[in-house]
């Protein structure tokens, strides 16, 4: 599961998700990729699900980047506890998408199956996404 080796501060506020992707909104890598449409937290444990996903379908062909990484901490206080007496424990590591980020990215494989990698990849994630294409990729080549 993905989250971070350390961090400055064991807990974080919550904070605000407004406004379009300025950050990680083109394709960078890959010829083809995923992009986010709505405001989310995506936890470790999904982008897990979604690499597992798409390297299976690739049958371990070509080059998968994952653009995104949870290093914001959730805290989450035990059930039925009172009000008051502090913030709670981390329970687990996200990381907050804005629409217009790129998610997965992904080279090395055909339009067709890069496509059908990317849909299994979007079905684990709980946004809706766009697949994208690299502006100067020929069709013709790997078709």
């Amino acid at each position: 599961m993905l989250q971070p080796k350390k961090t400055k501060f064991r807990r974080q506020q919550k904070g605000r998700m407004k406004g379009n992707a300025t950050r990680g909104n083109q394709l960078a890598f890959g010829s083809f990729g995923i992009k986010s449409l709505e405001s989310k937290w995506i936890t470790g444990r999904q982008i897990e699900a979604a690499r597992v996903a798409v390297t299976r379908h690739m049958q371990r062909q070509g080059q998968v980047w994952v653009r995104i990484f949870p290093d914001k901490p959730i805290t989450k206080k035990p059930a039925e506890v009172r009000m008051g007496k502090g913030k709670g424990n981390p329970e687990g590591y996200v990381a907050p998408v804005t629409p217009g980020r790129i998610i997965f990215e992904i080279e090395g494989v055909s339009f067709d199956v890069a496509k059908e990698a990317l849909r299994l990849a979007a079905q684990k994630l709980p946004v809706t996404t766009k697949f994208v294409v690299r502006r100067d990729y020929a069709y013709a080549q790997n078709s």
